[in-house]
């Protein structure tokens, strides 16, 4: 059994990188990218907005790599085992790592290889402030923010000189007549560029000309903040994460789920706290079900053809076709609508007041306070009931069909020959062997909890894990995305692995030395 397991797990591996790799590929080239939500948000934005958005997002995600270097990237972020230059953790726990190098700007290579700044660019050069030297404590902190908040500011300055420097191109290309030098969508093509001899003669060349120096001072300037953000990173202002092995090379430490950059917040924090939301409802809805479609399966068939079996067939096939997107909306409408019955709470996990609240209910001057236990667990009633009630059919049929089977097999009429009493052959007997399917059916119910708990969470505002994927989704957050996408993935292969587990223990039959 221990060489299976391990063998599974090990399994899981692949199984995980295909999984986020498929996903990883269906943000990264589905139409406006990563964070194409956030770019659009505020409509049309200044020039210099948008260049600081594509400063960040370059530097946090790496956009300016290959989909592959992106994911190989991510890969090694969230890997116990880490290569070269350990991270550090500032107290928000944001993991800060060396700043990115830069690229040259475009065409630095080819067109403006022998681009010189003059004497006034280089004067605003040097009144920029230099890599000091190495500080400790309070300081550190405080130059490392500085540096930082300096580099982004320069290196979104570099990237916006770099974009007026191709759309300067690209008029340049058009008035030429440079085949193909343009694409479809209006950006340059590099490869083609590179193999033309620039018409310096060209009315168009001078705007070229003038962009490129621009952007050429830019990327000294973005520079020369790089070097002072990477000396003021060397002076280790905050804690160091993992334990090193090879001290610069390599070391151990915890996943790296990276900064959601929807919310401002670690992804790890945000997961921590919607996670245990949904765990409660999923740990009070589980048990319900079982607990309900059990017995009454095995009631059911036990009373084969009787009034019980039809009745509670009729019901749960009929509770099964209710949509829970319909039974949530009339749930909120009827039973918490103040108009109507207004019983239940129609939103949250909490009253307003219940901060305030001890934690169980009390009876004191002020008359009956429920407490902080019982008023979650009334706002939890219609949520659960919405998780539950399209679970009974499924298992309860399962089972009756299960029991029936076993109890047509000899080993029942022999016992029954013997004088077993009826209740041993149902419980000790007939049960045991039909626990099989019952098993099948847990790896199935449980990921499907997650899944419709997603709508719950949205119907009745919970702040679960639901509505964090939703949110991330809708904002293409593909740090947040693919942190859920793992935990739903390993979660339904923990299932699967149970459940073989639980074969062998409700069979000895089954084995897997």
């Amino acid at each position: 059994m221990a060489a299976y397991i391990a063998r599974r797990l090990f399994v899981m591996i692949p199984t995980l990188i295909g999984i986020t790799l498929l996903v990883f590929l269906l943000i990264a080239l589905s139409p406006g990218g990563i964070g194409a939500s956030l770019r659009v948000s505020g409509g049309e934005m200044e020039a210099s907005k948008a260049a600081q958005l594509e400063a960040y997002l370059e530097d946090r995600y790496g956009l300016d790599d290959p989909v592959l270097v992106q994911y190989v990237r991510w890969l090694g972020r969230i890997s116990p085992v880490k290569f070269g230059t350990r991270a550090q953790i500032s107290p928000s726990g944001e993991i800060i790592r060396t700043p990115k190098a830069l690229d040259g700007f475009f065409l630095s290579k080819d067109w403006f290889a022998d681009l010189e700044l003059g004497e006034e660019a280089r004067a605003r050069l040097a009144t920029l402030p230099p890599p000091g030297p190495l500080l400790d404590g309070e300081q550190a902190v405080a130059e490392h923010r500085a540096a930082s908040r300096d580099y982004m500011e320069a290196r979104a300055d570099y990237i916006a000189a770099n974009q007026f420097l191709e759309e300067a191109v690209v008029r340049y290309a058009r008035e030429t007549g440079i085949a193909d030098a343009v694409d479809a969508e209006g950006e340059p093509v590099e490869g083609v560029l590179t193999d033309h001899r620039p018409e310096t003669a060209a009315p168009s060349w001078a705007p070229v000309q003038a962009a490129a120096l621009a952007t050429l001072e830019a990327y000294e300037a973005a520079v020369v903040a790089r070097n002072r953000l990477q000396r003021a990173f060397d002076a280790k202002p905050y804690p160091e994460v993992g334990v090193p092995v090879l001290p610069g090379v390599l070391s151990l430490g915890p996943p790296d789920f990276g900064v959601a950059f929807s919310r401002g917040r670690p992804v790890v924090d945000l997961i921590a706290a919607a996670l245990p939301v949904t765990i409660l409802l999923n740990l009070i809805a589980i048990p319900v079900i079982y607990l309900v479609a059990i017995p009454t399966g095995m009631l059911a068939a036990v009373r084969r053809g009787g009034w019980w079996d039809i009745a509670s067939g009729a019901l749960f096939v009929a509770l099964w076709s209710v949509p829970t997107v319909w039974a949530g909306v009339l749930a909120i409408g009827y039973l918490a609508n103040e108009q109507y019955l207004g019983w239940f709470p129609v939103s949250g996990l909490h009253d307003k007041a219940a901060e305030d609240y001890l934690f169980l209910p009390t009876w004191g001057e002020n008359g009956f306070a429920p407490g902080y236990l019982l008023d979650l667990l009334w706002h939890l009633v219609l949520p659960v009931t919405c998780l539950v009630y399209a679970g009974f059919a499924v298992l309860a049929k399962q089972t009756r069909a299960a029991m029936l089977d076993n109890l047509s097999a000899d080993y029942v009429r022999t016992a029954r020959a013997k004088g077993v009493p009826a209740r041993t052959v149902i419980l000790r007997h007939v049960f045991r062997n039909s626990l099989l399917p019952l098993i099948t059916m847990f790896v199935s119910v449980f990921p499907a909890m997650l899944a419709g708990s997603v709508v719950i969470e949205r119907i009745f505002s919970i702040p679960g894990m639901g509505s964090l994927i939703i949110e991330a989704i809708n904002l293409r957050d593909r740090e947040l995305i693919l942190a859920n996408t793992l935990m739903i993935a390993f979660v339904n292969l923990f299932a699967l692995l149970l459940a073989d587990i639980l074969y062998a223990f409700a069979d000895p039959r089954v084995s897997y030395d």
